[in-house]
């Protein structure tokens, strides 16, 4: 292939939301286009209390969405390769004939708590400390682990489990195989031995030949289906050149890709994501470490997170619950808000939260409504305050583990777009902000041009990356005395 003749590439961003979709110019670094499917956001299904469940069709019906919108408003004969985000450590399905055999279990699904917190009682010290470098918890292999404990019969039809990352790469390819990436934040690499560990896998009874291949984040990982093609009005020799969870991939979209660089975001969670050369391991179970998407044999490089459930959902919520009609709005009414007298929101309603253990008695609620005093736009307010605390909060773990916040890197987007979400995270944080106009679905076509070898390297492809707002730390005594009284309500509930 003519790379010189070639110059776009596509970026999915599988959000729990919604898809988006951008077209991208290799060449300049522009976007063409781009496209979010649905506009109302996607249902997470519960049907039992604790549960978090997606129908992996709708992923696939929304991204085939996206490229119809984008076939209609552009050529894409000229799109040489397509990058992959996807919301991570959700457990896919699917038997012999390539169908789905129950919903996918989501990120935020906590019904295997207690099958982790077993493991993290039985399994060596050692393994956990210095292998996995995390507790199994509520992650991948957990959910695995919990199919097979309570529907053996559907454990038993698994031909392969996978990401739904990887799911959609089947769809779009026909292909089957998963990322060592992947496979880390599945708490299933062993870090010492690079590879899967077979000591975790034995003790939850996972059979090895239901693993598909494992291939790195960047690289030909399959050639589109021909039909698929077609449909999507693409060259029939488009590839998947790149593969990655969410969280490292936000933190590649915004060039972070070295020790001590640390971004974040605000999504329907909220994740602080910090690089390492080191393997980090918290005793604690409440910063998780990965393998970040340029890891290497030769260049060793983890990601190190720390999650907040109840992010951009919590905004989503009170949105829903208040019956406002755009977040631009609700931001601006908030912002007449001058004091919130007191009253306190924690956003911990969407599954358990690591940054406390899994400590399921820590709920979401909001805190000192006076009647006569707070109006909707002061629940606005506390919402978008109370996410932000939680975040800070999320940063002195980090620092009380020696590792440095200083600055922090987020796109233009999501909760990070509200003057009052940012001024009260860099204030309450002190740190640096540093604002770029960028997305996850523009890392993942960023990334799909690494991986086809289109750009030499990082360098090259983040030349055009635009820093479009900066913000330091200034002295806010309302809003630190706000955080206290957060803080001391929530090491009551803790």
């Amino acid at each position: 292939m003519n790379l010189s003749e070639k110059k776009h590439s596509i970026g999915i961003d599988l959000g729990s939301s919604s898809v988006k979709m951008t077209l991208f110019n290799l060449l300049n670094g522009e976007n063409i286009d781009a496209v979010t499917y649905p506009q109302k956001e996607m249902k997470i299904e519960s049907p039992k209390k604790d549960w978090a469940e997606q129908d992996p069709q709708l992923w696939w019906n929304c991204v085939k969405e996206c490229f119809y919108f984008l076939k209609k408003r552009n050529n894409l004969q000229s799109v040489i390769s397509i990058g992959i985000s996807y919301q991570m450590h959700g457990l896919v399905a699917i038997d012999d004939n390539g169908d789905i055999l129950f919903p996918s279990i989501i990120w935020c699904d906590s019904r295997a708590i207690k099958i982790g917190e077993d493991a993290d009682k039985k399994l060596s010290k050692s393994l956990i400390s210095d292998h996995l470098l995390n507790s199994p918890g509520n992650f991948t292999a957990s959910k695995l682990r919990w199919v097979k404990e309570n529907n053996l019969n559907e454990y038993s039809s698994i031909y392969k489990f996978m990401l739904p990352g990887d799911y959609l790469l089947f769809k779009l390819t026909g292909k089957l195989s998963t990322t060592k990436g992947g496979l880390s934040e599945g708490i299933l690499w062993d870090f010492e031995n690079e590879k899967i560990s077979e000591e975790l896998i034995n003790f939850y009874g996972i059979e090895k030949n239901k693993f598909p291949d494992v291939v790195d984040s960047f690289g030909d990982q399959g050639t589109l289906l021909k039909e698929n093609c077609h449909e999507f009005g693409l060259n029939d020799n488009v590839v998947i050149s790149y593969r990655c969870g969410d969280q490292p991939n936000n933190a590649f979209s915004l060039n972070v890709l070295e020790p001590g660089e640390i971004a974040a975001t605000a999504g329907t969670s909220a994740v602080i994501y910090c690089v390492s050369d080191k393997k980090i391991y918290d005793q604690n179970n409440r910063i998780n470490t990965f393998l970040h998407c340029n890891n290497s044999s030769l260049k060793k490089r983890n990601g190190i997170l720390l999650c907040v459930n109840g992010s951009g959902i919590a905004y989503s919520w009170i949105k829903k619950i208040l019956g406002e009609v755009s977040y631009s709005e609700m931001d601006k009414n908030a912002e007449s808000i001058k004091t919130l007298d007191d009253l306190i929101f924690f956003p911990f309603g969407n599954g358990s939260e690591r940054i406390f253990s899994n400590n399921t008695n820590i709920k979401s609620m909001f805190h000192g409504i006076d009647f006569n005093r707070h109006n909707k736009y002061h629940l606005i307010k506390s919402v978008l305050e109370g996410v932000s605390f939680s975040l800070s909060y999320g940063i002195e773990l980090l620092r009380d583990m020696g590792i440095e916040v200083n600055t922090v890197k987020v796109g233009n987007q999501n909760l990070f777009k509200s003057k009052i979400f940012r001024k009260t995270f860099v204030n309450i944080s002190k740190v640096k902000l540093l604002v770029y106009e960028t997305d996850g679905s523009i890392g993942a076509a960023r990334g799909a041009g690494i991986g086809i070898g289109y750009y030499k390297d990082e360098k090259d492809a983040f030349q055009s990356l635009e820093c479009v707002d900066e913000l330091n730390p200034s002295d806010s005594q309302n809003l630190e005395e706000s955080y206290l009284n957060w803080k001391m309500v929530l090491n009551k509930l803790n």
